[in-house]
């Protein structure tokens, strides 16, 4: 299997192994597939932090206005009692006014914060480092994981306007925000190494060759944005550690010059005659006038 290592722009997305008889037209796409499944993840994860400290998501019509308001004009979260979280809630007021503050208890809580943590460490960037691949079984595992515990948390289910459920039933609106331009369309994939597109009608195989035990740095675009910036000839962490090597070499150098300067031979230690001259009592003669 061909070992890819996927970014966008400078940045390391995750790993995926491939056959090299894989076709690009099918590649690409499941490339961009797993990219923003892990984006989801990353939603979701974002969007359950809130619900462990806030409860669960206002009507649209009541985000963002104070409770005065919300008196004034007569509005009602129909939702708050239909979803409440198992043995009960914890008002923790949200000052962003996105949520209606009804938090689940200590208990509840931790459960959502070790999953959310758990379903990131499986799509996490440090992944990369680990050598550990990430396929859409990976992805599939990490939303399963977030759905449960929001079913343990909230078994009467969320508001069918909270975020967390759009995401689960796929009707998340990201138009107009940062997290909607970072969603690359499986259509719309391109698949970019060495500096040149992999063509839709070609195989994975005719760029690497027949060695199934290669790894190759490819990097997603959205088509039409043209080639993404050339991998630097060193990588970070080998910049880091040349600029390190060359300290250590200078400070060697000047520790040497240290060592060498004989300006101590104008030390009374170091003179030759001293001992001479202590035995004929010539020792610390001045010869200027008195």
């Amino acid at each position: 299997m061909v070992r890819l290592h996927v970014k966008r722009g400078g940045e390391s997305e995750f790993l995926l192994e491939a056959p090299g008889s894989a076709r690009l037209a099918e590649l690409a796409p499941l490339v961009a597939r797993i990219h923003n499944g892990r984006l989801k993840v990353q939603r979701l994860c974002a969007e359950m932090e809130e619900l462990a400290e806030h409860g669960i998501s206002l009507p649209y019509n009541m985000q963002g206005l104070t409770d005065e308001q919300i008196e004034e004009l007569k509005l009602k979260d129909e939702w708050a009692e239909k979803c409440v979280p198992s043995g009960g809630s914890v008002f923790r007021k949200d000052e962003m006014g996105r949520r209606n503050g009804f938090a689940p208890n200590e208990k509840m809580q931790q459960v959502i914060k070790k999953t959310t943590e758990e379903a990131k460490a499986l799509i996490s960037k440090k992944q990369v480092q680990a050598g550990v691949c990430v396929d859409m079984a990976t992805v599939k595992d990490a939303l399963e994981q977030l759905r449960g515990a929001v079913l343990i948390v909230y078994p009467m289910g969320l508001p069918p306007h909270d975020p967390i459920r759009m995401e689960f039933e796929d009707k998340e609106d990201l138009s107009g925000t940062h997290a909607g331009t970072e969603v690359i369309k499986e259509s719309e994939a391109q698949l970019w190494w060495a500096g040149k597109q992999l063509e839709e009608t070609k195989l994975l195989s005719d760029y690497v060759g027949k060695n199934e035990k290669t790894t190759i740095i490819v990097k997603i675009q959205k088509k039409g944005q043209g080639a993404p910036g050339r991998e630097p000839v060193l990588s970070h962490e080998e910049q880091k550690e040349m600029m390190l090597y060359y300290y250590r070499k200078q400070e060697e150098l000047k520790k040497l010059e240290e060592e060498d300067d004989d300006s101590f031979l104008n030390a009374e230690w170091a003179d030759n005659h001293a001992l001479k001259r202590q035995f004929h009592g010539v020792k610390d003669i001045k010869w200027g006038p008195r």
